[in-house]
């Protein structure tokens, strides 16, 4: 239960007189229809037999986000700026538009979602990373770094680094986004230069209001994996995240609500957290108190919004800095500060630090927190603390066993609703995909490092879970980074994979469909196509995709499309395709498998063919994988790159990355190809129980030539520590 009188069940005349004396707007108090159809127990839940879990972009890039259209074709960034579009008629991936953006640290592209009223206007929203003028490293100082912000210093020395990010949406038309429809909406002020939690998540509700979650901005690893609240006068800013999360008079670390406006620019709803002119607040804040909230979803039967929040580091509670990290999942209604960088919940509070001596204060209220950092530019008497729905630490949780042990990323999931009107006629002559009614109304929880989905049920009032299921236990979720329930009532899932700010090998964007027990399973589509590069025009390829399977044993048509120009080329096993022009190539190749109409499913998989031109090859020289070094080691390295086109090592990238557990944390990028990087450790990281590694990835991306759009080649080296 919340501490704070905000939730479903509470007189609105209550909330109001709780918020109005902070200043505050009355949120509207949402009438909840019944989230869900009653009780389901794992045992009473059909089998994973019969689901069925179809890969459908095998190369997504660095996956962040993906939405779903209403006619099935699919949306999904990456964080280097790529908006990708997948066509579920060919099968194929094209990239609708390609973003500059600024990439220090964990900046990029963010996330991206789809008006409510999209079948009409077509408006794609893009929350990203603008490259403004802020400071990159210069390849010819390979000792400095001139991209990473001072972790100390003046004003002066600090203001180059301010930056921001913005909320912008553009006009879809045909299969490519239109960059110079761009409105801009929003933007959220960031300090650049230093890591972390500058992610956001774009939802809708029912009345086109829009709701951005926004992280803390704030650097953790100078705080023993406790509250970074360092207060010292030269210290960056970025360190203090009562400047953020704990600061009515700023956008990180909430939950904004705006509706926008035609043009470009927002209006501001009723119902947030702050009237419109009340002194040191501003009125986009829903919400606040959140140190990650990295994805959210909203129901859009109930209005119910639902919070994902991630923890610090520290794997133990320490009773002179306060609580170990601690997940949080939580239905957000409006009006409710959740605590950070004070307090997990009503009764756990971090404990104030005084970073300049090392002495520990005393815990703090959660019941009256104050905000009396220096930092700090809005109201200094905050609201109470609200409770969160789920809380669980690394080990195993007492109240919620379910959860397992492990890393902590709570990722917010979509709630089923069934299949939207209009639908079916898209699923002509395709077998149904709709997941059952005993799915309806409860909402998904992915775990990030845990690699599992599972299903909440929430009693009357929404504020207690009291059932937790699995969700498919025995298929794969690869580090689930976003999942959607299409139209068709299909659960689309972008998979991230094991690895560190790159597109990892198992990376993927997939579809887990319901094709009930005993039903037909997709085809497994394979390419061998030979070569996939050539230097000049006209280039020849053998392709067979005879290596393409089916479970049940069905014998297969096959239809491939080598030009990517929607028209069949050849309908055999095997064939030839001769590329006259120089360009970058995507075909395709769709297997059906001919089981009867009422079994009929196909499925399909792309190879990408460069004419006239070849992706870059990245290679480290130094360090190799899995050397060894010791924490604060500055580590030399080199980079070699074999392309097609005289290399610019200008335009080398490597960055550095603490890994931790089945994650990571980008803390600076150099340029060149040789340069040093300087190694720490983490504060409340413990070598002896965390996995923490130090990885460097290298990049490259080419000019391009003519047809032949830019490429990029990576690669990437783990070293182990031993001390």
């Amino acid at each position: 239960m919340t501490t704070t009188p905000l939730r479903v069940g509470v007189t609105a005349v209550a909330a109001g007189a709780l918020v109005l004396s902070l200043g505050a707007s009355a949120p509207a108090v949402t009438t909840v229809a019944p989230l869900h159809s009653g009780h389901v127990a794992d045992a009473d839940l059909p089998p994973d037999s019969a689901f069925d879990k179809v890969t459908i972009d095998r190369t997504p890039g660095e996956p962040l986000d993906l939405a779903v259209l209403p006619d099935l074709r699919v949306l999904h960034v990456t964080r280097a700026g790529e908006v990708r579009l997948h066509d579920p008629v060919s099968g194929l991936t094209t990239t609708a538009a390609e973003l500059d953006v600024y990439l220090h640290d964990e900046e990029g592209l963010q996330s991206v979602a789809i008006d409510p009223d999209f079948a009409t206007n077509n408006w794609v929203y893009l929350y990203y990373s603008p490259v403004l003028d802020t400071p990159l490293d210069d390849p010819l100082t390979p000792n400095v770094n001139e991209g990473d912000a001072p972790a100390f210093g003046e004003p002066e020395d600090f203001e180059p680094y301010e930056g921001y990010l913005q909320l912008s949406r553009f006009k879809l038309v045909g299969d490519e986004l239109d960059l110079s429809t761009e409105e801009k909406i929003m933007q959220v002020p960031v300090d650049r230069g230093i890591c972390c939690h500058v992610g956001g998540d774009i939802v809708f509700d029912a009345d086109g209001n829009l709701y951005l979650s926004t992280g803390d901005d704030t650097n953790p690893f100078s705080s023993g994996g406790y509250t970074p609240i360092d207060e010292r006068e030269d210290r960056n800013p970025a360190y203090d995240a009562q400047r953020t999360s704990a600061n009515t008079n700023d956008l990180g670390g909430k939950i904004l609500r705006i509706t926008p406006t035609d043009g470009g620019g927002y209006t501001i709803p009723e119902g947030n957290m702050f009237a419109p002119g009340t002194e040191g607040t501003r009125p986009e804040i829903f919400a606040m108190g959140f140190r990650n909230p990295f994805r959210i979803e909203l129901d859009q039967e109930t209005g119910l919004l639902f919070v994902g929040d991630y923890s610090p580091d520290a794997r133990f509670a320490n009773p002179e800095r306060g609580p170990g990290g601690t997940g949080r999942w939580m239905v957000v209604e409006g009006g409710e500060n959740f605590g950070w960088p004070y307090c997990v919940d009503p009764t756990t509070p971090y404990v104030d630090y005084d970073f300049a001596t090392g002495e520990s204060g005393e815990p703090f209220d959660c019941a009256a927190p104050v905000n009396e950092s220096p930092n700090n530019t809005g109201l200094v008497q905050l609201p109470p603390v609200a409770d969160s729905e789920l809380e669980y630490q690394f080990g195993a949780s007492a109240e919620f066993p379910e959860l397992g042990t492990g890393g902590i990323g709570p990722m917010a999931g979509d709630v089923y609703r069934g299949v939207e009107p209009g639908v079916r006629g898209l699923m002509k002559g395709r077998p149904s995909v709709a997941w059952p009614e005993e799915y309806i109304g409860h909402p998904l929880f992915g775990e990030w490092t845990r690699d599992y989905v599972k299903m909440f049920t929430l009693d009357e009032d929404a504020d207690e879970i009291v059932e937790i299921d699995s969700v498919l236990p025995s298929l794969v979720f690869d580090n689930p980074m976003d999942m959607e329930f299409g139209p068709d009532g299909a659960l689309y899932v972008l998979e991230y994979g094991d690895g560190y700010f790159r597109q990892n090998p198992d990376a993927q964007l997939s579809r887990f469909d319901f094709i009930g027990q005993g039903g037909n399973r997709s085809p497994q589509p394979v390419i061998e196509a030979d070569p996939v590069t050539g230097s000049e025009a006209p280039l020849t390829v053998d392709f067979a995709g005879t290596g393409s399977s089916d479970p049940e044993g069905d014998r297969l048509k096959y239809a491939w499309d080598f030009d990517s120009d929607g028209t069949v080329d050849s309908t055999s096993a095997t064939a030839s395709f001769t590329y006259e022009e120089p360009g970058y190539y995507r075909a395709s190749l769709q297997v059906t498998d001919v089981g009867g109409k009422d079994r009929k499913r196909s499925a399909s998989t792309y190879v990408e063919i460069s004419v006239g031109g070849q992706a870059p090859v990245v290679d480290f020289v130094t360090p190799g994988n899995g050397d060894t070094f010791s924490w604060g080691d500055t580590i030399s390295y080199e980079v070699t790159v074999s392309d097609d086109q005289p290399v610019d090592c200008d335009a080398v990238t490597v960055t550095y990355i603490v890994g931790h557990d089945q994650h990571g944390h980008p803390i600076t990028t150099a340029s060149g190809c040789t340069g040093t990087i300087q190694t720490s450790l983490p504060q409340g990281h413990d070598p002896e129980v965390d996995e923490i590694s130090a990885v460097f990835v290298a990049s490259y991306t080419d000019p391009g030539a003519g047809a032949i759009p830019p490429q990029t080649g990576t690669d990437q080296v783990r070293l182990v520590p031993v001390g």
